[in-house]
Formats: structure tokens, C-alpha cells, sequence
């Protein structure tokens, strides 16, 4: 064998092991994943009845003493505790499946790079798990409120109008007369109002990794706090957006959705803020920490706040003479 054919053999021979360690990571996240899907169905039930809680309230407010939810196709409620033990399963595997993610990816991160990366992979989960209990515990019940309130509108205020006060000043039961016409009913199915239900912890899930993911892009020098403050107005148009996408078409989730989100942007903004004044302490304990470094900096926050006017105008002043 020449030498040169050592020199392939010996190149090729870390990317086999990374390949092997990869597939051996990926499939002990499959069986984490697996194992995750087992437990969560055979919880699946208690789950379903969880996750109904919101409209059940509703139904029970709205003057239904027994709520009922249907299903039209023998597969239907099988599979919809199917969907809801993947989700589940997944939400319960996640912290292992990150596990093995971690233990691929650290040896080859410095130890700086570490420290970086692990908070954020730890804030993930949490960050998706607090904004499903806000979708699950406020706005379900506001988006069920709504649709079922609307629908039953005129039920309700056809009540102060069939009561009937006697001489004693006492008010009868109303009187149910006969209707024409068709009686509009809710007969709920449970896949369709689970798929509402979980879509919006989905979407206030996803929404609620957005200070993790613009955190950890400043700490990777990808984003600036000046830079995020610059493009906020197009921030605002991107998070109505995505509001008017992802939530029920009311008026009411989609103005939730717009606050939570434009406040977790700001929120993005003041960590990034954060980590950029630690990083200069840490330069300037180091002692590499140059004015030039400030002045760009300067310089970003001025065009943030001040537009191309304020550019015009430092362009005039003192130091437009230097060169």
C-alpha cells in the first residue's frame, strides 16, 4: 500500500467513528423516544380529559350540566390519543434526546463554547413548557369562550325576555316555547377540538422560544441588542403575522399571542444587552478591550435610534476631518 493511501485510510478513519457515534446517539434517541410514546399512551386518556378541560368549563358555563364530545369514525378516537401520545411522548423524551444531542456536539466545543450552549439547551424545554401551560391554563379558555359565547349569544339574551315576575316579586323559571325553524346545537368532535387545543400550545410553545433563540444568537455575535432595537418595526409586522397565521381567527388570541410575543422580543433585547456589557467587563479585565470596539458600538446604537439622519450628522461633525 503506498503512502498515500495510508494518508486517506488514516483521514477517513475519525469520520467513520463520528458516523458510528452519530448513529448510535440517533438510535438511543429513538428509544428514548419510543419508550416516551409508551408512557404517554397509556396515559393518553387522562391526558385527552386534561387538555378538554378548557371547553368543558366553557360548555359548563354556557349552561350545559353535562358536556358531551363526539366521535363520527371508529379509528378516530384511537388515533387522536395516537397524536396526542407522539406529542406527549415527545415533550417527556426531549430532556434525553437533548442528552445525546449534548454528548455528540461537547467534545468538540471549547470550554467556552460549552458554558454557552448548555444554558440555552436546558432553557429550551423549560421556555416551551411555560408557554403550552399559558396557552393551556389562559388562552384556550378565552379562544373556547369566544366561539361557544358567540354561537350561543342568543340563547342567553333570549333569557331576560321569558321571565316572567309574579305580584310577590318573585321570578318565574323561563318559559321554553316551541321554535321554528332548525335549533343550532354544538356537538363537538373530539380531533377538532383537540386540534385547536394543541395548536395553541404549539404555537405559544414556539413563541416562547424566542428569547432562547435571539439570546443565544447575540452570545454567538450573530445578533446585537442595537441591531434587534433597528429592526423592531419589522419585528411588529412579522409578529402580527405569525398571529394571524397560527392562532383561531378571533380577535382576542391573536391580540395574546401579538403581546406575549412583542414582549418576549424585548425582552430578547435586554438579555443581549446583558451579555454584551459582560463581555466587554470580561475584555477589559482581560485587558483587550480597544476604543475602537466602543466606538463601533456607539456608532450602531446611534444609527438604531437616530436613522440615517444621525448618521448625517457624525459624518459632519469633528471627526469627518480624520483621513
Amino acid at each position: 500500500m503506498s503512502r498515500t493511501d495510508d494518508e486517506i485510510e488514516d483521514s477517513s478513519a475519525p469520520l467513520i467513528e463520528h458516523l458510528a457515534e452519530l448513529r448510535t446517539r440517533l438510535i438511543r434517541a429513538v428509544l428514548y423516544f419510543v419508550i416516551g410514546f409508551i408512557v404517554a399512551f397509556i396515559f393518553s386518556g387522562a391526558i385527552l380529559d386534561f387538555l378538554l378541560v378548557p371547553i368543558e368549563q366553557s360548555m359548563r358555563t354556557l349552561g350545559n350540566p353535562n358536556p358531551v364530545m363526539q366521535y363520527t369514525a371508529p379509528q378516530e378516537y384511537f388515533f387522536t390519543l395516537i397524536r396526542i401520545a407522539m406529542v406527549a411522548g415527545l415533550f417527556l423524551s426531549f430532556p434525553f434526546v437533548a442528552n445525546q444531542l449534548w454528548r455528540f456536539v461537547a467534545p468538540g466545543l471549547y470550554k467556552s463554547e460549552k458554558q454557552a450552549f448548555l444554558p440555552f439547551l436546558i432553557a429550551s424545554p423549560v421556555m416551551f413548557a411555560l408557554g403550552g401551560v399559558f396557552a393551556h391554563l389562559v388562552v384556550t379558555p378565552l379562544a373556547m369562550q369566544f366561539f361557544l359565547g358567540f354561537a350561543d349569544a342568543a340563547s342567553l339574551v333570549s333569557v331576560f325576555f321569558t321571565e316572567v315576575p309574579t305580584a310577590a316579586g318573585e321570578v318565574l323559571e323561563p318559559v321554553t316555547a316551541p321554535k321554528e325553524g332548525i335549533e343550532i346545537v354544538f356537538q363537538g368532535k373530539v380531533n377538532e377540538s383537540l386540534d385547536i387545543t394543541l395548536k395553541l400550545i404549539v404555537a405559544f410553545g414556539l413563541s416562547f422560544q424566542l428569547p432562547v433563540l435571539l439570546t443565544l444568537m447575540g452570545r454567538a455575535g450573530l445578533a446585537t441588542s442595537a441591531g434587534l432595537a433597528g429592526v423592531r418595526k419589522y419585528a411588529v409586522v412579522g409578529i402580527l403575522t405569525l398571529a394571524a397565521i397560527v392562532t383561531p381567527p378571533d380577535v382576542i388570541t391573536q391580540v395574546i399571542l401579538f403581546t406575549v410575543v412583542y414582549g418576549l422580543y424585548e425582552v430578547s433585547i435586554q438579555l443581549v444587552k446583558r451579555f454584551e456589557k459582560q463581555r466587554e467587563a470580561r475584555l477589559k479585565a482581560e485587558g483587550l478591550w480597544f476604543e475602537d470596539d466602543w466606538d463601533d458600538d456607539e456608532e450602531a446604537d446611534d444609527m438604531a435610534h437616530h436613522g440615517a439622519d444621525g448618521a448625517g450628522d457624525d459624518a459632519s461633525g469633528p471627526g469627518a476631518g480624520k483621513g
